[in-house]
């Protein structure tokens, strides 16, 4: 029995390889997952599926990861959904950390490292 039925994923990210690999992974682990190739109109995406994290790609259309992470923490509404930052970029920590992410995953990345990465998030969101 998995700990995250119904719980709801948003994943950002431009490559629809990541999206593919991590919906598989993250479905198969009970969660809901819906994922955007872009962060246009970012606000009414995320407020429409109310997700319990969401993973934020660095490198995203049009406005980026860090912008769209500021966004969302500088939304009364939204601020506390933790945003996971992932991307390639050999300065993750200060990235995340600078958009204001609540953790982050370097790509490319180890499926249990996917894991322990939101579930570390999630719970510590439950408490």
């Amino acid at each position: 029995m998995s700990q995250n039925l119904h719980k709801r994923v948003i994943i950002f990210d431009d490559d629809e390889d990541i999206l593919s690999i991590c919906t598989y992974i993250l479905e198969e682990k009970g969660w809901d997952v819906h994922t955007f190739t872009n962060c246009n109109n970012i606000l009414d995406k995320v407020s429409s599926i109310s997700p319990d994290v969401i993973l934020m790609d660095n490198w995203i259309p049009d406005i980026g990861g860090m912008l769209a992470t500021q966004l969302l923490k500088g939304d009364e509404g939204m601020k506390e959904i933790p945003v996971i930052y992932f991307s390639a970029n050999n300065d993750i920590h200060t990235l995340a950390a600078n958009a204001g992410a609540d953790s982050y995953l370097a790509k490319p990345f180890d499926i249990d490292e996917l894991e322990k990465v939101i579930n570390r998030v999630v719970l510590s969101r439950e408490f």
